[in-house]
């Protein structure tokens, strides 16, 4: 799925290892997250795409079968019923490639989480 093993620069040198259908999601969770929190700035963290307000707001990234989402463990218990299906851990939350990727529930984390750190 990947095309190169170097980490990547930014997220649109990310972005464009993978195959076309990977990089239409990854690019639509970018605007999610952009249209929510359009202060924050982009960098790679973690070998991720990682968005930047005041902390790391959220990581997401591309797997062979699922997208990772990494919006901190506060986030994931405050969706924890929205979640439920879905497999994670205390920070993570993996939606599967073979599901449509839940982008309204991404927007709503991520509106979340800017609130939670704007104050």
């Amino acid at each position: 799925m990947k095309r190169e093993s170097q980490p990547a620069a930014n997220f649109d040198d990310y972005i464009a290892a993978f195959s076309p259908e990977i990089q239409t999601i990854l690019q639509q969770i970018r605007r999610t997250i952009q249209e929510v929190a359009p202060e924050a700035t982009e960098a790679i963290k973690y070998q991720i795409p990682t968005f930047v307000l005041k902390e790391n707001l959220v990581h997401f990234a591309a797997y062979k079968n699922h997208i990772g989402f990494y919006p901190a463990p506060r986030a994931l218990e405050r969706f924890k019923a929205e979640l439920v299906g879905y497999k994670g851990s205390k920070g993570a939350v993996q939606f599967p490639l073979d599901k449509p990727i839940p982008y309204d529930l991404i927007r709503r984390i991520t509106e979340f989480r800017r609130n939670e750190v704007m104050g």
